[in-house]
């Protein structure tokens, strides 16, 4: 399962919104990609269409769908919303990093 912030669903759904998106039908498509500094990295994206092979979630109101090989990666993780000095963006808890980079964009197991 992968959890939503309260600030991070405040952020999906209004650029969910502006990108012409439904965050009560459509979905947060989440994935891991090889690259980065650390050797994985997030993907995170919009979609309308759920795939056979994806793994689907609800948390927050906030519709998820991940594919099985991220998914693996993905287990436990909460989306965060940061808009502090150090930068704004999504951040992932992610519990089965063993170690990310400054950033936070990437990682690895």
């Amino acid at each position: 399962m992968i959890k939503v912030s309260d600030i991070a669903k405040k952020k999906v759904v209004e650029l969910m919104t502006e990108d012409g998106f439904d965050a009560t039908n459509d979905f947060v498509r989440v994935g891991v990609k090889s690259g980065g500094c650390s050797g994985l990295s997030y993907d995170l994206k919009f979609d309308k269409e759920q795939l056979e092979e994806d793994k689907v979630f609800e948390d927050n109101g906030i519709h998820i769908v991940v594919d099985k090989k991220s998914f693996l990666y993905l287990i436990g993780t909460t989306l965060e919303y940061s808009g502090g000095l150090n930068g704004t963006g999504f951040v992932f808890q992610n519990p089965n990093a063993n170690r990310t980079c400054g950033c936070g964009e990437s990682f690895s197991l």
